[in-house]
């Protein structure tokens, strides 16, 4: 693959859409587009580093997605389970750093714990960082914000910089490229706060059929694009 002339720190966050429509084409429960999903996830975790990616975000539960059918948030957290035991010892030893992004509280227990554990795992890696955002909402993650500031008593006007010091991963870099697959063309309540200036790709593919080869062509339309932070040139 080409190494592209990107910026670093470059994020990359992708929207992980069209597992269920997947599934439906091929007769197939639902669990087993998300778990066909995973693969993708993988498969687009290795390619991300050597196409200069140094952070990528993944959209993997959001606050709204509470609202589908019980049996299949049941299978979505045996899934997470699942792919946490088995895939962290894997991301150490690949030099990547496992962070997550969302309320915990509402996350079953053990699911928390073995966040923390991952996290605590791949904490002195310095490769690639991974970010897992589960149980996430942008519109929540500002109220938290918000309320954290509102609890220090502040007596004086915030500014960006202050809530910006209360977001989920505060030293997390903006996303500066935002990918969602699967034909849909809305952000749904992601990185509202970080994503200002994000560019915005939308591709057709399904996410259990996405590759490294896709996430190239991602790339590669963006480094073809103008960045002017509301800026003239």
């Amino acid at each position: 693959m080409k190494d592209y002339p990107v910026p670093s720190p470059f994020h990359v966050a992708l929207i992980m859409d069209g597992n269920g429509r997947w599934a439906k084409k091929r007769f197939l429960p639902r669990l087993l587009g998300h778990r066909a999903g995973v693969k993708a996830l993988e498969r687009t975790v290795r390619a991300a580093w050597n196409l200069g990616v140094t952070h990528l975000s993944v959209y993997a539960f959001s606050t709204e997605n509470w609202k589908r059918p019980e049996m299949e948030i049941k299978g979505l957290m045996s899934l997470f389970r699942f792919s946490l035991r088995r895939k962290v010892d894997e991301i150490r030893r690949e030099n990547v750093r496992l962070l997550f992004a969302g309320k915990r509280n509402d996350l079953p227990h053990d699911v928390v714990e073995l966040m923390d554990w991952a996290e605590k795992e791949t904490a002195m890696n310095t490769g690639l960082t991974l970010v897992a955002c589960l149980n996430y909402g942008g519109r929540q993650e500002i109220l938290d914000g918000v309320n954290a500031l509102i609890a220090e008593g502040r007596n004086q006007p915030v500014t960006e910089e202050d809530l910006n010091g209360k977001m989920y991963l505060p030293d997390l870099p903006p996303p500066d490229l935002i990918i969602r697959t699967s034909g849909e063309q809305r952000l749904s309540n992601f990185w509202l706060w970080q994503c200002v200036y994000s560019e915005l790709y939308f591709t057709d593919v399904l996410w259990p059929d996405f590759g490294p080869g896709d996430l190239e062509k991602a790339i590669a339309q963006f480094t073809c694009r103008e960045r002017r932070y509301g800026a003239v040139k």
